[in-house]
């Protein structure tokens, strides 16, 4: 079992952790407002510990970034940029604007992606995008829909550490993933939540994804 770092502690940091622990791994939340995580943490038992930003990224072996897009560069250096120093970084985040309401649109988009803008803030770090195009209680729990059968993909720079990612998804029940190549292929996972975001709205509910058929 590894110790694994969420940096972001909202609905979906909690969502990953929750399924993490239930994997046996100790998880490491990292926020700047423990507070808010009071009563939830207790619930969740010994192997959840609510820390520093800080704290988190030192300690972990492998880290998840679950912070909303606006708001990831800013977490992630409160973390120190010392601390992802060779550690694989899932980076799940994506370039959602809601500030003119929804549906939002991207912040960045085409020319770069957000992973990319991680890597390059980050470049000691090994910054892998993945499960950025499905509901965070999907993530770690593909078998809640469709036994399992449906895709999602990887992008990075580092393979080996793609190959990391992959094997530790596997172990969740993940068996269609997709490598598209280094992380600018981030832009196309990040800019499919504009019509991700529109499925959401015809079809009244988070519980779906695609199925790449070949």
């Amino acid at each position: 079992m590894m110790n694994i770092g969420i940096l972001g502690s909202g609905t979906v940091g909690k969502a990953l952790a929750t399924a993490l622990i239930n994997k046996g791994h100790h998880v490491l939340i990292g926020t700047r407002d423990p507070n808010k995580l009071t009563e939830w943490a207790a619930e969740q038992g010994e192997l959840l510990q609510i820390a520093s930003p800080t704290t988190a990224a030192r300690h972990a072996e492998l880290l998840f970034h679950a912070t909303a897009g606006t708001a990831a560069l800013q977490a992630l250096e409160a973390a120190g940029y010392e601390n992802f120093k060779g550690k694989v970084l899932i980076d799940i985040s994506n370039p959602l604007d809601f500030s003119q309401g929804f549906p939002p649109t991207l912040f960045v988009k085409d020319e770069d992606s957000l992973a990319e803008q991680i890597q390059r803030a980050f470049p000691e770090a090994k910054v892998v995008k993945s499960l950025n195009t499905l509901s965070a209680d999907l993530m770690l729990n593909p078998t809640l829909l469709n036994g399992g059968d449906h895709t999602i993909f990887l992008s990075g720079n580092d393979q080996d550490a793609k190959d990391q990612v992959r094997a530790f998804l596997q172990g969740f029940g993940w068996r269609d993933m997709i490598d598209l190549g280094d992380l600018s292929t981030a832009r196309g996972t990040e800019m499919f939540l504009a019509l991700w975001v529109r499925l959401y709205g015809s079809l009244g509910k988070a519980q779906f994804n695609i199925k790449i058929v070949q």
